[in-house]
């Protein structure tokens, strides 16, 4: 039996033991934690900054003109939607069967162009995160959480990774999409190699795109969040052909990298067209050894969410097939945020060893979580 498959002892009408399988635990690699308040946040930041923090984000620009949160997901003692690990337990862990909840703080602390400012707002949030969802309040240790990062200032965000990759419960750095220079370039190098050097995956995530002093990857602004959410995928399509391109993972052999929710059925055209480019350019590229598609599989992951629903599941299915996602893909919740994926329904009928390889594997492999 697979050691990722569990079974209990049950007595067959017959009276003889028979075995029943259970299925496994799933892991959900983006679960947003929200503070309570900003006074959750300012409580470990220095007096100059604590007065000066308003939050960050997005803000009048591209929210959602409705809501962004799930609106069954606020506590039933008060706070925000995703601001109570009790009740997060109760609405998504227990329900969902999910053994490791991985997390994704938004902190928002990239766009600023005061870069102390940026740092300031990351390193409190660190601070948070460790004397709460992965301290006290985390006894069995079901949430892992994620490092948070200010890349603006690289310097600094590998002091950052330094200073938390001892936590038990931190498996991984994270930072957002939204940059002033594409992800291969070689500003973020002492990133890269804080990451290596603590065995830490480096996920990435949307948000700040076109924000403060990030670049759009569009050719101009969009004027709703229609636009702008439906084409958030742009950057990391940007990012992964840059980081591919530029050698980063001939560079830095050990670096893995997530890409979670910036969707993922855009993976089987991009890699069609650079690696069709590839044969005839790489000559301009000589530091890349390989097809860009090949290394993929050893460094890059991309979590489901949001996943995009054909009217024929078996479009999807096959799509599943051309992107590999037996290798790179795994699941994701994205929540408490409005377009939460039920693990439940998410996907239409998997086979059990594609199931099996999205919900848990690929991710126990990846982050190294296997018991």
């Amino acid at each position: 039996m697979s050691v990722n498959e569990e079974a209990v002892m049950q007595t067959s009408a017959g009276g003889k033991p028979e075995r029943k399988r259970v299925k496994p635990g799933i892991i959900d690699c983006d679960v947003h934690p929200i503070p309570k308040s900003l006074d959750q946040i300012k409580q470990y930041m220095p007096k100059y900054w604590r007065d000066r923090f308003r939050g960050g984000g997005r803000g009048l620009f591209y929210n959602n003109p409705f809501h962004g949160m799930r609106q069954d997901s606020h506590p039933p003692g008060g706070g925000p939607a995703g601001s109570d690990p009790d009740f997060v337990r109760k609405q998504l862990i227990e329900p969902n069967n999910i053994k490791t909840a991985i997390l994704i703080p938004r902190e928002n602390s990239c766009q600023f162009p005061d870069l102390d400012y940026g740092n300031a707002i990351a390193s409190a949030h660190n601070e948070w995160i460790a004397d709460t969802w992965i301290g006290p309040d985390n006894p069995d240790g079901v949430f892992k959480s994620s490092i948070v990062i200010n890349h603006s200032d690289p310097v600094y965000a590998a002091q950052e990774i330094d200073r938390w990759a001892h936590h038990k419960h931190n498996i991984q750095v994270t930072t957002d999409s939204g940059a002033r220079f594409l992800l291969g370039h070689r500003n973020f190098h002492p990133i890269y190699e804080a990451c290596c050097r603590h065995n830490l995956p480096l996920a990435i995530h949307p948000g700040l795109d076109g924000i403060g002093i990030n670049i759009l990857p569009s050719p101009g602004n969009p004027s709703h969040y229609i636009e702008w959410h439906t084409c958030m995928s742009l950057s990391f399509q940007a990012h992964l052909v840059s980081l591919l391109t530029e050698g980063t993972f001939e560079r830095y052999p050990d670096l893995r990298i997530v890409l979670v929710e910036g969707s993922s059925t855009w993976l089987v055209p991009l890699m069609w067209r650079l690696d069709m480019e590839y044969k005839a350019l790489r000559v301009e590229i000589p530091w890349v050894k390989k097809r860009p598609s090949e290394y993929l599989r050893d460094h890059v992951r991309l979590t489901s969410q949001p996943l995009e629903r054909p009217e024929n599941d078996e479009d999807l299915l096959q799509m599943l097939r051309m992107m590999d996602a037996e290798h790179l893909l795994m699941f994701s919740s994205d929540y408490p945020h409005w377009d939460f994926d039920n693990p439940k329904l998410a996907f239409p009928k998997l086979p059990e060893k594609l199931y099996n390889r999205i919900f848990f594997e690929n991710a126990e492999q990846f982050y190294g979580l296997q018991q």
